[in-house]
């Protein structure tokens, strides 16, 4: 199936900068250029699925996850708490069709999100 590019298969190549602070064979974390909390770090899988819905291989979602808690860890966010957002669609407020996940963290946050 062919995909559209996006920035974020842009960011996986090189392409265009980024503020990288993960990576492994399969995922990339980079800082969010327009962070919604004083920490905001993008998780995406290297390969592209346009949402959660598309993405076909359950250990390849599990590597996804596990790179979130990675990401928390290493940034310090364990004790204070931290959360991961997955947007899936338009209304949902996905704004790139490249599944990734937010991790957020550094602030208190409310409940409902929305």
């Amino acid at each position: 199936m062919a995909v559209r590019d996006t920035i974020f298969g842009k960011i996986i190549r090189r392409e265009i900068p980024a503020d990288i602070v993960y990576e492994t064979e399969e995922i990339l974390a980079f800082k969010d250029t327009q962070p919604q909390a004083p920490v905001h770090v993008l998780v995406v899988p290297k390969e592209q699925f346009p949402n959660i819905g598309k993405m076909d291989d359950p250990l390849l979602m599990g590597k996804l996850m596990q790179g979130c808690v990675a990401v928390a860890q290493s940034l310090g966010l364990v004790e204070s708490g931290y959360r991961i957002v997955i947007n899936s669609g338009v209304q949902a407020g996905q704004t790139v069709l490249h599944v990734h996940a937010h991790v957020l963290g550094g602030r208190q946050f409310l409940w409902p999100p929305g």
